[in-house]
């Protein structure tokens, strides 16, 4: 695991590759237009430039791409929003027919894509463990077509379909998905969650998954300023204290194996995190319903001994 106050990134580097390119249209402070590039430029230097992408429909695709031109500093190839695992299977297929193996591809998509709609499409893709890696950017709702919930929101969350009123609290507990855990279920040769709150991590994930052979997923929380609801400077901050809480815990699996994570030195409480976050506000007020930070710290809590956050992986 990279150390944040030890390495330098990619991204402070002149000679970075500048993969994803000015003239996008994304949002002032866009999780996910930075971790996008973050995590582009890692696979372009490790890969010595050769990649190609296949990019999954959402606001990645809508805001890096506008006909006839894209800001894409490398081969790009926009697919449906369901089906970018298998176009990028079948642009690992045609490379090997070519005898050009070495292009390394990558799929990538939001939690939408991801989580919801390719969900066959990626097991698919795990199933037969196609040489790609996916690269999820979660934002926790479908943000660009106006913020309703998608299998990554988390509970008691509002969206623009899971609005408090009375006697209902936002989003269900019970519901979502862990992709994460679902990519380690089928065994794939890399797993592992990142965050544009600590880049140096995410890089150096990137850059280790881009060269292995068989199916790789890397999941990378991108927070959202429109959607969350908090000033666009704040980003960064955000995305620290989901790692500091234990709300996103960074860890890495090979095979399905738990193999790393991120330790947290100084646990922050949830409320912390959810507190500076607009769609979450309906759980601090006089109608708040009972113990719905508890809800989180209990996840929280259970993170932490899950993962190890608070004290590594042993070698059992």
């Amino acid at each position: 695991m990279a150390d944040l106050t030890l390495k330098s990134t990619l991204q402070s580097q002149s000679d970075r590759p500048n993969t994803l390119t000015s003239g996008h249209r994304a949002c002032q402070g866009c999780g996910e237009a930075l971790g996008a590039r973050c995590a582009i430029d890692a696979a372009f230097r490790a890969a010595n430039g050769k990649i190609a992408v296949v990019n999954a429909t959402g606001c990645l695709e809508v805001f890096s791409c506008s006909f006839p031109e894209n800001s894409w500093g490398t081969p790009w190839l926009h697919s449906l929003f369901g089906n970018a695992p298998a176009v990028a299977t079948g642009v690992a297929a045609a490379l090997r027919n070519q005898n050009k193996s070495d292009v390394r591809v990558i799929a990538q998509g939001g939690d939408g894509s991801t989580v919801d709609i390719g969900m066959g499409c990626l097991s698919g893709m795990f199933d037969r463990n196609d040489d790609v890696l996916y690269i999820c950017y979660d934002n926790q709702a479908y943000m660009n077509t106006g913020v309703q919930r998608s299998g990554a929101t988390p509970p008691l969350t509002r969206t623009a379909t899971t609005m408090p009123v009375k006697d209902y609290s936002g989003n269900d507990p019970q519901t979502g998905k862990n992709v994460p855990l679902i990519a380690m279920a089928h065994g794939i040769p890399y797993v592992a969650t990142a965050s544009i709150g600590n880049i140096p991590d995410l890089e150096e994930k990137v850059s280790k998954a881009i060269n292995i052979r068989g199916s790789k997923y890397i999941h990378i929380h991108v927070p959202c300023p429109l959607g969350w609801g908090f000033p666009t400077s704040e980003t960064i901050r955000i995305a620290k204290l989901a790692i500091r809480c234990g709300l996103f815990p960074l860890f890495e699996a090979e095979n399905g194996k738990l193999v790393g994570s991120s330790m947290i030195e100084s646990p922050i409480p949830v409320e912390d995190y959810l507190r500076v976050q607009r769609r979450f506000a309906h759980l601090f007020g006089k109608n708040a319903p009972p113990d719905a930070v508890g809800i989180f710290q209990k996840i929280a809590n259970e993170n932490m001994e899950k993962y190890r956050l608070n004290g590594g992986i042993s070698d059992d």
